[in-house]
């Protein structure tokens, strides 16, 4: 097999380099990586196909639109997901959440300072943690709109969301339990993860507990250009204020299929803890939840970090061998592996959290990805999202 280096596959198909690793990202290009871990090479036979072809207006899998925005924030490829060149999978056990944030908004993983500062929102009905999200951010959105913000003013108004949110889902919280991070790392006081634990934990969480929340808000911090981002990206093309953009993000969230899907992997792993695996993987029928990705042919590498920190944990003991349960018998019958939907749910029934609480992790984590795209498009031409339709009514 003929191998053509980033370089050559660009200048090949007549695009820059971005745009050949966002082929590769969506399925249009297979990337081979190097002997090193990070060069990537490209087979000549696909490169000279997709160059006869042309530029691509649809990808390879079915019914999915492939539009193709060049970033520098994430990319994505077999081994996992890397935030401005760096592997999220060593950014989850030696930064904490707010480090990688910044690194998302500004370019720079800045060391912490005082802990972030928010505007704390009370709820007399006690809405589900989600529904507490959206309303924070719903009420952070300025009723006049203002210029188009900067990177600092884009920071700004993540910190502020992030610990609004986080601060709004609970009673006022007692002492918060410190972070500290798999390599050992730490103590970080008031960090955002202690905090989101303390808030959803039926129980005080324990360090192992708080230090998995915060690789989990690592690695779901931003997956490139899924369709909440896209949905954030368009709002930003608008030139809405970057709550605003967090908030188009957050409709795009609410989905079954996107924010939601933990939900779903949680009964399953209920359903299995309660009345064993092979019942519970009948029961959910050739659709698993939390299992297949149409980025990933094989595990999804964010599910495969987190579930190795829950598998050192003594008290994920039992909740991780179900998981396993689940997953050989999935493998064995449907040929699909876990996606970190399948981690999330394990993570929060070690952690007793609400059946729920995986999608407003989720829902946090990406706060930081939605803004560091809407920064990053602001620097675009405005209004450039205008597909056209195709009428095939009456």
């Amino acid at each position: 097999m003929s191998l053509l280096s980033a370089q050559q596959t660009a200048h090949r198909l007549g695009v820059k380099v971005q745009t050949v690793y966002a082929y590769a990202s969506r399925g249009v290009l297979r990337r081979h990586v190097g002997d090193d871990g990070r060069t990537s090479w490209f087979d000549q036979r696909d490169v000279d196909a997709l160059a006869r072809r042309g530029r691509p207006r649809r990808s390879t899998r079915e019914t999915s639109i492939d539009l193709l925005i060049e970033t520098s924030l994430t990319s994505i490829s077999d081994d996992g997901v890397r935030y401005r060149g760096i592997p999220s999978a060593t950014l989850a056990r030696t930064m904490p959440f707010e480090r990688v944030a910044e690194l998302l908004w500004t370019g720079e993983a800045a060391e912490l300072g005082t802990p972030w500062v928010g505007t704390r929102f009370e709820f007399e009905e006690h809405p589900p943690p989600v529904q507490v999200a959206r309303r924070v951010t719903a009420a952070l959105v300025p009723a006049v709109g203002s210029p188009v913000p900067d990177v600092a003013e884009v920071a700004a108004a993540g910190r502020l969301l992030v610990a609004s949110v986080v601060d709004s889902l609970g009673p006022p919280a007692g002492r918060v339990p410190t972070l500290v991070l798999p390599d050992g790392s730490g103590p970080y006081r008031r960090s955002i993860a202690g905090r989101l634990a303390l808030a959803l934990c039926e129980r005080r969480p324990t360090p192992e507990i708080v230090a998995s929340v915060n690789a989990l808000l690592v690695l779901m911090a931003d997956h490139e250009l899924a369709a909440s981002t896209l949905a954030a990206r368009v709002a930003a093309s608008t030139r809405a204020h970057p709550m605003a953009v967090a908030l188009a993000g957050l409709g795009a969230m609410q989905g079954a299929l996107h924010g939601g899907a933990s939900t779903l992997a949680r009964r399953l792993l209920d359903d299995a803890l309660e009345h064993g695996a092979p019942a519970a993987v009948t029961r959910a029928g050739k659709r698993v939840p939390g299992f297949g990705h149409r980025v990933y042919p094989g595990i999804d590498p964010r599910a495969a970090v987190l579930l190795s920190l829950l598998k050192e944990q003594r008290t994920a003991r039992r909740v991780v061998t179900v998981t396993d349960d689940v997953i050989a018998l999935v493998a064995d019958q449907y040929g699909v592996a876990p996606n970190i939907d399948l981690a999330i749910a394990t993570l929060t029934r070690t952690a007793g959290m609400a059946t729920d609480a995986g999608e407003v992790l989720a829902t946090v984590a990406r706060f930081a990805g939605w803004l560091a795209h809407g920064a990053e498009e602001y620097a675009e031409a405005p209004l450039r999202f205008r597909p056209r339709a195709s009428y095939v009514g009456a």
